[in-house]
């Protein structure tokens, strides 16, 4: 084996994914995104957020993740998607682990809350007065065996409680911390997400062809980033 290749296993089979998801807390968002992981020789752990709990906070957040992965496998990259930003950062910190990945994501600064996060990132000045629908703004290019899936399971459930409980560190982990935005976002629109980890990560943002939900709508283009 040459040794650029072997360098390569051991790097790929030493990294344990933690992968958060948004609204809904559903693991199942990246039942997609998993396999590929798992097949390059990584640990590919899909969290389930106790997002129907009317009395779940952050710290319930942060504990399901924690639970969830136990002892990571080698190196953790931990990963929030959407509102699940939120709790990445804490369960990175907590893990002590190697990178931290916002995709689409709420990107916290300290003593924010996510409720207040949709003014105080810019993002109300960017959505106005529009209605969210659940078609047009995230389901719109989901392949279409995937998004009779995702019918099928029903209406996301997501209780207020996370909202209110402001972010807890004084400042994001001091480790390699990268910010993808997805190019199709018609929820958090690409040139919004750009400004907002160049200003709040202090890094070139990354990109992946994708609506909101990028796990489900291209996983394999999402992995590729990640794994970069």
């Amino acid at each position: 084996m040459a040794r650029g290749a072997s360098r390569l296993f051991v790097d790929v089979f030493m990294t344990t994914f933690v992968l958060i998801p948004g609204a809904g807390g559903d693991a199942w968002y990246w039942h997609r995104v998993v396999p590929l992981l798992e097949s390059v020789g990584h640990r590919a752990v899909a969290v389930e957020l106790p997002a129907g709990d009317p009395h779940a906070g952050l710290d319930a957040y942060v504990a399901a993740a924690l639970d969830a992965v136990g002892t990571p496998d080698g190196d953790a990259v931990v990963v929030g998607q959407s509102l699940g930003g939120f709790t990445a950062p804490v369960v990175a910190e907590r893990l002590g682990a190697a990178q931290l990945i916002f995709v689409a994501a709420m990107i916290p600064k300290a003593g924010e809350t996510a409720g207040d996060w949709w003014v105080t990132s810019g993002f109300e000045d960017v959505w106005g007065d529009r209605e969210m629908d659940v078609m047009e703004h995230f389901l719109h290019d989901l392949p279409p065996a995937v998004l009779e899936e995702a019918l099928g399971r029903g209406d996301i459930r997501q209780t207020d409680r996370i909202m209110a409980d402001p972010f807890p560190l004084t400042a994001l982990p001091s480790i390699r911390t990268r910010g993808i935005a997805a190019t199709g976002d018609r929820f958090f629109p690409v040139a919004f997400m750009d400004r907002l980890i160049r200003d709040r990560l202090g890094v070139e943002p990354e990109h992946v062809s994708a609506g909101h939900l990028p796990a489900l709508a291209n996983p394999v283009g999402l992995v590729e980033v990640l794994v970069h």
